[in-house]
This record gives structure tokens, C-alpha cells and sequence, in this order.
């Protein structure tokens, strides 16, 4: 069988990459599109293994996930690249220069897809089937970790006028959770970070909220609880950047109040999500939740349940994802 290296951080060395039983590692079933992939490969003959046990210079083919911090560990010729993160969070992803060095690049952005060196990639998922059932006990919520970026397409400042506009006005029907939350925020990232690292958040009061309801054990379970979720991108009007929060959502059988790529109708059906863009205001938005009835929420449910059941859908799955990687890696 001919060698595959997967290049990983030391986290995921010695094939932890592949561990599904790692609850730590595996949270919310991130690695099973890995997994996967080195199921697929196995049946083309590769042995797929990260790059500790499989070295880049004795392996054929070379794949990296996300852009290399240690460029020396390309091999032209061999190496392949997955692009999961837009600008925002890596911006080395998108030099134009270290794309040059790889033979295959994987993408959600449908701007550089020419099915040549560019392959389509989407964000995959475990699916999970939840049956229509109507409206929840909660009305809406919000999972994400407090974040903040000058990029001018972010998208984490809204989330951030959104969670304020529910304390303000509606606290009894909005919930939220993630990381960092319970932190004050000084209008830069890094200012926290070194903060953060140098312990003085301990000696600041922890920022009080009456709808922050701390970090989810399981995002699915949560959301079950709530008949919308307000999931925005990272970021806004980037082609294709499609991520697994309208899926979470999508997955629990909660109606995604969603805003991301400007293409987004592309991929979705529009008869799933509520599109936040047509809203001018927070009230708006939140009268028209308030307005839907258990039949309206029903038929969005349906709608949901119907299009992960489709064509459409499917290639959003993680057993698409590895036979497709697998296949275009190997055959082209």
C-alpha cells in the first residue's frame, strides 16, 4: 500500500486525527470526515496516516489541512491543500504565492473552483435527523465564542448587537452560550489575548448578563430546546464560505435565523432559513418570530428535514466528503 502523510499540529499526532472514541478531540463529531477520508483512500490503496508515522518525504501523496505554518514541509508535486477558513481567521490560506506549491487545492469558495487545480470542498457534517415537531418552550439563542476581528466583512460585531438588543428588550426569550462571554471585552483582540495569558482576567469581575447561559456539553441537545438560532458566519458575503452553524441548527430541527455568503441560496434552499439580511431592524426580526405560528414552524421544519434528505444536501455530509477528496486526490 503507498504512503499518505496528513500533516497535523502535535494535538492530533500519533493518528489522533483518526480517534473517534477521543471525546476531547472528537467533540461534535469533527473528525469523522478525517476518519473517513482514510477509509476512502484505504480502498485506492493509500495508507493515510498523519505526518509523524508517515513522513512527507517518504510518503506519495501530502496533504495539509489548512495553509502549513512551516512551509518546508511542502513537496511540489505531491501536496495537496484543504482550505476550510476564509480570510478572516487565516489569512495565509489565501496567498496566491503558496498556492503555487501545491498540485490540488480543495475550497468552499466558488469563485476559484475550475475543477483543475481548484476543487469544490463544503464544510461536512455527521447528519442527524430530528422529525418535525413544532415550536420549542424557548423562543431563540445564540452559540459562539466571543470574538473580534477588524476584517471589514466580520460578521462576530453583529452577533454582538444582536446578543445586546435581546438583553435590552427581550432577555426572557433569548438565550446564549459559548466561550468568553463572561469576559469584558476592550475592543481588541489581542489586547485580550495578553490579558488572557497573563492571568489578569482573574482579578476582573466576570461581565454579568441575565440571557448568557454559559458553554453547551452538546450544541444538538441545546438547540433542541429552542425553536430558532441566530447563527452568523464569521463572516459576510464570502462566496461559498458556507460552516457548520446553519447545520447545527439544521441538525436539531431549529430554524437558522442565518447570515453568510452572498451565494448562499446557491447551496441552501431559501425555504429552510430565515434570511437575516431582510430585516432592517432587530425588531423587525424579532416581531416576525413572534408572529410565526406551530404550522409556520412546521413547514420550516419539513422544509429542513426534506432538504437534508436531497441531493442538494448530501454534499454536505461527511461520507461525500471523504468519497469526493479521495477520488479527486487520487483520479483528478
Amino acid at each position: 500500500m503507498k504512503k499518505a502523510a496528513i500533516v497535523v499540529d502535535s494535538v492530533y499526532a500519533n493518528n489522533k486525527l483518526f480517534d473517534l472514541n477521543n471525546k476531547f478531540l472528537n467533540r461534535d463529531d469533527c473528525l469523522k470526515c478525517f476518519y473517513l477520508l482514510k477509509k476512502e483512500l484505504e480502498l485506492l490503496d493509500y495508507d493515510l496516516s498523519t505526518h509523524d508515522i508517515n513522513s512527507v518525504d517518504d510518503s506519495e501523496l501530502i496533504i495539509f489541512n489548512e495553509m502549513p505554518k512551516d512551509l518546508s514541509l511542502i513537496r511540489e508535486g505531491k501536496s495537496i491543500l484543504l482550505i476550510f477558513e476564509s480570510d478572516i481567521i487565516r489569512p495565509d490560506n489565501w496567498n496566491m504565492n503558496y498556492h503555487k506549491m501545491f498540485s490540488k487545492i480543495f475550497t468552499w469558495n466558488d469563485d476559484f473552483v475550475d475543477n483543475d487545480k481548484y476543487f469544490k470542498m463544503n464544510f461536512s457534517n455527521e447528519f442527524k435527523f430530528t422529525i418535525p415537531n413544532g415550536k420549542r418552550s424557548k423562543l431563540a439563542t445564540l452559540i459562539s465564542g466571543n470574538k473580534t476581528s477588524n476584517h471589514e466583512k466580520e460578521l462576530y460585531s453583529e452577533r454582538v448587537k444582536t446578543i445586546k438588543w435581546f438583553e435590552e428588550n427581550h432577555a426572557k426569550d433569548f438565550d446564549y452560550y459559548g466561550f468568553g462571554w463572561d469576559k469584558y471585552i476592550f475592543g481588541s483582540q489581542t489586547f485580550g489575548k495578553v490579558l488572557d495569558k497573563l492571568g489578569l482576567y482573574k482579578v476582573i469581575p466576570a461581565r454579568k448578563s441575565r440571557c448568557y447561559k454559559g458553554i453547551v456539553d452538546s450544541k444538538h441537545t441545546t438547540l433542541q430546546n429552542y425553536t430558532f438560532n441566530i447563527c452568523y458566519e464569521n463572516g459576510k458575503d464570502i462566496t461559498g464560505y458556507i460552516t457548520e452553524k446553519v447545520f447545527d441548527a439544521f441538525f436539531a430541527g431549529c430554524i437558522p435565523v442565518y447570515w453568510g455568503p452572498d451565494n448562499i441560496f446557491d447551496h441552501i434552499d431559501e425555504n429552510c432559513i430565515i434570511d437575516r439580511r431582510r430585516f432592517e431592524s432587530h425588531q423587525e426580526l424579532y416581531d416576525f418570530l413572534m408572529s410565526m405560528n406551530n404550522d409556520e414552524v412546521l413547514k420550516y421544519q419539513q422544509n429542513i428535514y426534506d432538504f437534508l434528505n436531497s441531493k442538494k444536501g448530501k454534499c454536505f455530509d461527511n461520507s461525500y466528503f471523504a468519497k469526493h477528496i479521495a477520488d479527486k486526490i487520487v483520479n483528478g
